[in-house]
């Protein structure tokens, strides 16, 4: 990804709209990704008058999401046998470890 295209679709076609929807109060919330960082992207910001959240350097704590691979991780790798393709694996996230998740797909 290129500041461009992190300006063009995740800001104009996303951000900017919701902080629309949530007003003044609105924080953006993104990493210190090169393309995050680029130019253009923090006169993009200005320009719509948001905010950026200051972000740590190094913060692997702050990213939920990898809580989130760790623990699929960890239960894939639990499953005896574990899954040897594609369909075993998406068989086995959906019927053993969130079958609730099947309700929504």
């Amino acid at each position: 990804m290129t500041g461009h295209i992190y300006r063009d679709v995740i800001l104009e076609q996303h951000v900017r709209l919701f902080r629309g929807a949530m007003g003044a109060e609105f924080l953006c919330m993104d990493d210190n990704a090169r393309p995050h960082r680029a130019n253009i992207v923090d006169e993009c910001l200005q320009s719509e008058d948001i905010t950026r959240m200051d972000w740590p350097a190094y913060s692997p704590d702050l990213y939920p999401i990898e809580h989130v691979w760790d623990m699929l991780g960890q239960r894939i790798a639990a499953r005896q046998p574990p899954p040897t393709c594609l369909p075993e694996l998406r068989r086995a996230l959906l019927d053993k470890i969130f079958p609730k998740i099947r309700l929504i797909i």
